[in-house]
């Protein structure tokens, strides 16, 4: 069941809710430049194992809102939270990919944790997804600032150049071409600027706020948020688990869709 719910600056949040008599509640955060969709095969099985999975399309993205302003991650944090107040959402697991995954660190640091009894990351963007003078790991600023620049000059070009780092496993043209419908519903002006947040925003602090029992998945083949992200993360957070996908690469979810449901479902179970 989709619907919306409105933000405190009035932007419309677009949330597919399944199962909402679930057992447990898993709040999806998905990564740039997709939507909730991109969880499909998660939808698909994780309501049949009992869970309510909830999916946030961030604005800008996917069927939300998309207005000019508001990319920065303490916003997308306060959009978070309103989906979570909205629909009176409590000991929820809160799950996020790659740049979802910096929004859930940084709801857990703006809002010491509230509503969350358990945090799942996979190839989350953080806390740092470029190298930087005192961060030597992650992407080369160069290249986030040519994602920028190729998204105002040839948006398709460069969905389709991000697309082919995106998976590990040899996968169909159909799904190649449905991966890149998903990233054309986004706003070009969104895309770039949330690219931009990237280069200016890290997340150390709000790592080291997080003591929720946390999940980290990381595909060591992952060519966008190199796995040793990953092991920073399992370092600083305090009470976290690494869980490595050897035949993956940024989207564990799909490379290896049936560990990946399996490992989420004993992590919350536990």
């Amino acid at each position: 069941m989709g619907y919306y719910v409105t933000t405190k600056d009035q932007v419309k949040i677009f949330v597919e809710d399944l199962n909402p008599e679930g057992k447990k509640t898993i709040l999806f955060n998905h990564g740039w430049p997709g939507s909730h969709r991109l969880f499909e095969y998660q939808f698909d099985k994780l309501p049949e194992m009992g869970f309510r999975c909830i999916g946030i399309d961030t604005r800008g993205f996917g069927n939300s809102d998309k207005p000019f302003n508001g990319y920065n991650f303490s916003t997308l944090a306060d959009d978070v939270k309103c989906v979570i107040d909205s629909l009176d959402l409590h000991d929820i697991i809160l799950a996020g990919h790659s740049n979802g995954g910096a929004i859930a660190v940084k709801y857990m640091g703006r809002y010491n944790g509230y509503g969350v009894s358990k945090l799942a990351l996979f190839a989350a963007a953080v806390p740092s997804l470029i190298k930087r003078p005192n961060f030597p790991y992650g992407l080369d600023k160069e290249m986030v600032i040519k994602i920028i620049n190729d998204t105002y000059n040839d948006r398709p070009q460069m969905l389709q150049d991000f697309g082919n780092m995106f998976f590990f496993q040899l996968i169909t043209e159909a799904l190649s071409n449905w991966f890149f419908q998903v990233g054309l519903q986004a706003a070009g002006w969104a895309t770039a600027k949330m690219a931009k947040a990237w280069i200016r925003e890290v997340f150390f602090t709000d790592l080291e706020a997080i003591s929720v029992p946390t999940l980290i998945i990381h595909g060591i083949h992952d060519k966008i948020v190199p796995f040793e992200l990953g092991e920073i993360q399992n370092q600083i957070i305090k009470n976290s688990t690494l869980v490595p996908f050897e035949f993956s690469g940024h989207a564990s979810f799909y490379d290896q869709k049936d560990k990946f449901n399996t490992v989420l479902a004993e992590f919350i179970e536990r």
